[in-house]
């Protein structure tokens, strides 16, 4: 019995050697594990009509190499309130505090979404709607001039939507020869095209349907405007920051400015994420 101890031993003293050697190697990364914050928020990025989820590409890149966890919505874009209610359910398995971020239509679905670890809202060209408005009546031409999201540029089809009357819904987008002028004329042609292929249509019901008590009444906001923007007129993005008492920033870019600019996007978010922690 004594032999076969002794004869053990040396790989014992191999084994103890490498978990010693590893623990060294690693000691300059635990302390961080160990006091990582549990404040930290959660960027949460929800995408608008007549785009996906790969409309956040750069800026998800962006903020990821700043550090942050990053979620990036797939919104349904069927109505404010049910696309709310889908965000939500995203909502419901991230911990600790959220910054919520809305492009275009997206800021009408984070306006309708109330949830007590959101901190903070940050609406990027985006639509910020008081109780009882709606998205198309917020692109008023007579208050706020401008918008050339107008036919023959806005197009309709008939799709299969289960939240529609018998499974159909009728659905707006982009039609392809005016997408790269009206919605992201400071993008090279090939991204416009990567863009327009990625594009997904709205329920022109979402662009009528009132929405519900403003999130921004009772949570700080951050507004980056487009100066620039041919889908919602610069003049209207000022009116909902304003009324929002949003702190503000300007930038002369089309309306998809989280394609064309996503640094200056990523910074926006980063002020609004470091008021929070």
């Amino acid at each position: 019995m004594s032999s076969s101890t002794n004869a053990a031993s040396p790989r014992r003293r191999r084994i103890l050697s490498v978990v010693a050697a590893t623990v060294v190697a690693l000691g300059p990364f635990v302390p961080a594990l160990a006091t990582a914050d549990p404040g930290e928020p959660t960027l949460v990025l929800v995408h608008g009509a007549f785009a996906d989820a790969t409309s956040w590409d750069g800026v998800a890149a962006e903020l990821r190499g700043r550090g942050y966890r990053v979620v990036v919505v797939d919104n349904p874009l069927r109505g404010p309130s049910n696309d709310a209610q889908a965000l939500q359910g995203v909502l419901d398995t991230i911990d600790g505090p959220v910054v919520l971020v809305g492009h275009s239509y997206g800021g009408a679905v984070i306006t309708n979404t109330h949830d007590p670890k959101v901190k903070a809202n940050v609406y990027i060209a985006a639509f910020a709607p008081a109780q009882g408005e709606f998205v198309l009546g917020l692109l008023d031409p007579i208050r706020f001039p401008g918008s050339q999201l107008l036919p023959p540029a806005l197009q309709v089809r008939v799709v299969d939507d289960a939240t529609g009357v018998a499974g159909k819904n009728i659905d707006g987008y982009i039609a392809e020869p005016y997408f790269h002028g009206i919605f992201a004329q400071d993008v090279s042609d090939d991204t416009a095209a990567n863009m327009y292929a990625h594009q997904h249509s709205a329920a022109m019901t979402a662009n009528l349907e009132p929405s519900g008590a403003p999130s921004w009444a009772g949570t700080p906001n951050w507004y980056l405007i487009s100066s620039d923007d041919r889908v919602i007129p610069a003049t209207a993005q000022r009116f909902m920051a304003g009324r929002a008492a949003a702190t503000t920033r300007e930038i002369s870019s089309s309306h998809a400015s989280l394609v064309s600019q996503p640094v200056i996007v990523a910074e926006t978010i980063t002020e609004a994420a470091n008021s929070v922690r």
